[in-house]
């Protein structure tokens, strides 16, 4: 989905509830159909807690033990946080990730708003630019998709992306355990990596649950699939520029690029951090299904 079909389509919160509708429609089209995935309404069992809560009927259609939730658990502080650094408007021609991570976030706000949970929308590239209170009324959600749609419409401006001074600013100003979910392209100081894994631990350390979509074009960034010609490549936070054939630098690119994401996987893990890869080709499913199971694993 690109910028013109947004446009063509009609208003963000429109689209964001046929992506969710449609979500939910394969859902009961899986395992679960049959039952009603209000998702605030059951989650997985944990060994050990009680059986008290048990719904037996799920139980006896998806042979998964699942548990009633009450209004008093279901309640949850979420922060859905974009970068909108340059490197975000990346392709070009359809401002790719920055396109895909607004509507990503805005389905993932309609969810959240079903479930009537608080919200809070936060932007940033060197700064916070945005940074809504968490509420979870409706007057709250209708201003969070109106700045997402006006997201969308700002033209581009070179700012460079400053990921971990921003996640150390937000883990201080979120004063309340809370779901922090990251859509960021991760292209900050990749020299200096130890700056993001830090920031990073900060709100593992302020006891926060964090989600981290890594948004890329994989064919052209990950991939480097480009053909064998001369091209100008564009710094998008700098604007310099430079002519080369990518097969020059493909090896060289992919080694340094791909070990610093081995090792930003890696430290994820060891904080318990769930990073998932979100390809902008391969559609919004990937992050519902992602945050259902975020939101599965917590109590």
């Amino acid at each position: 989905m690109d910028l013109a079909q947004i446009r063509q389509y009609g208003n963000i919160e429109f689209l964001a509830k046929q992506m969710v509708e449609g979500f939910i429609t394969g859902l009961h089209k899986s395992p679960f159909h049959g039952f009603s995935v209000e998702f605030a309404e059951h989650r997985l069992y944990n060994n050990g807690e009680s059986t008290r809560h048990i719904d037996w009927k799920v139980f006896a259609k998806t042979d998964r033990i699942y548990t009633k939730r009450y209004e008093e658990e279901t309640n949850l502080r979420c922060h859905l946080i974009i970068d909108t650094s340059s490197s975000m408007y990346y392709p070009e021609k359809t401002n790719g990730k920055i396109v895909f991570s607004t509507m990503a976030a805005a389905a993932l706000a309609y969810m959240l708003q079903k479930q009537k949970d608080a919200i809070s929308l936060i932007t940033f590239s060197d700064t916070v630019e945005i940074q809504t209170p968490v509420k979870s009324t409706p007057s709250h959600i209708h201003k969070i998709f109106l700045d997402l749609e006006n997201l969308l419409q700002k033209p581009k401006e070179y700012k460079k992306t400053e990921v971990a001074s921003v996640i150390h600013q937000i883990a201080e100003n979120i004063h309340k355990r809370s779901l922090v979910i990251l859509f960021s392209d991760m292209f900050d100081d990749i020299d200096n990596a130890e700056k993001v894994f830090s920031s990073l631990q900060h709100l593992k350390h302020n006891l926060h649950e964090v989600l981290i979509f890594h948004v890329t074009d994989k064919k052209t960034e990950s991939d480097f699939d480009f053909e064998d010609r001369p091209y100008e490549f564009i710094d998008l936070e700098s604007n310099e520029s430079i002519k080369l054939n990518p097969a020059q630098v493909k090896v060289d690119y992919q080694k340094t690029l791909h070990q610093f994401y081995k090792e930003l996987k890696l430290r994820c893990g060891q904080y318990k951090i769930d990073f998932i890869e979100a390809d902008i080709a391969e559609g919004f499913e990937q992050i519902l299904s992602a945050y259902l199971v975020k939101r599965g694993k917590m109590k």
